[in-house]
């Protein structure tokens, strides 16, 4: 098998329970599913993905982890999440958005679009997942677009980041967040970093390079806020100048 982001050969690098979840970082333990979950990982970009969920189905997905039960494992997704990231780009542009066109990609139930509209805001959502009637094409083109915990979440990298370079502007950033798997994912150590969680759907882990190599690959740039928080760009939008010298 090839790697998706750089064509590179891929190991099997080690396998994890399909109930290891994120809220173990919390102490808190699903039981033993006895599902095997098999990561693999690219020898060249080291992206460390899980094969397996490129087979499902959305009705896969849907039942086993996008279920009733996902607020257990996730219960920030709902209300805290979206809140602090409306604050978090409120202050991040806090005189420029009046010059913003902004979509929420995988914005989920659409929380975070909602209340940046209640402030103000030029701000629309779409999530791939499950499918809509909404075509991307019928979107338009945004100059900014945030995708805030969602690299994570998909099988199909490419699909992905095509539908992302369609829907920016010529002058259009994206902030994204995901965390990167440098010094978390090690060779010849089994995987027990937290945020490798099948249970979450946790299911492509990027190392910087993984990313770096992405923006090459769709002739984007590319620069790092901290180990979470991340951004591509085609050209600078006079309004995000400040935050990209």
């Amino acid at each position: 098998m090839h790697c998706q982001i750089c064509n590179g050969q891929t190991e099997l690098f080690d396998v994890v329970d399909f109930n290891k979840s994120c809220e173990e970082n919390r102490g808190f333990f699903l039981p033993l599913s006895g599902i095997p979950i098999f990561y693999s990982q690219c020898v060249s970009c080291k992206f460390t993905f899980a094969p397996e969920f490129a087979k499902w189905s959305e009705k896969d997905f849907l039942e086993k982890i996008y279920n009733d039960k996902y607020i257990e494992i996730d219960p920030d997704y709902l209300e805290v999440r979206p809140q602090a990231s409306a604050q978090f780009l409120k202050q991040m542009f806090p005189d420029q958005k009046a010059s913003v066109r902004h979509l929420d990609y995988g914005g989920g139930n659409g929380r975070l679009s909602q209340l940046l509209r209640q402030d103000g805001w030029d701000s629309e959502t779409y999530d791939p997942f499950p499918s809509s009637d909404t075509r991307l094409a019928d979107l338009g083109k945004f100059n900014l677009i945030t995708a805030f915990e969602v690299f994570e979440h998909v099988p199909d990298v490419t699909e992905l980041m095509q539908n992302l370079t369609q829907l920016m502007a010529a002058d259009c950033l994206v902030l994204f967040s995901t965390l990167v798997s440098d010094g978390n994912i090690k060779a010849n150590t089994r995987i027990t970093w937290w945020y490798a969680s099948p249970r979450n759907g946790h299911i492509s882990l990027f190392s910087k390079q993984s990313l770096l190599l992405l923006a090459n690959k769709y002739q984007l740039n590319f620069g790092s806020f901290s180990d979470g928080l991340h951004c591509y760009w085609t050209q600078v939008p006079h309004w995000a100048k400040h935050i990209i010298k």
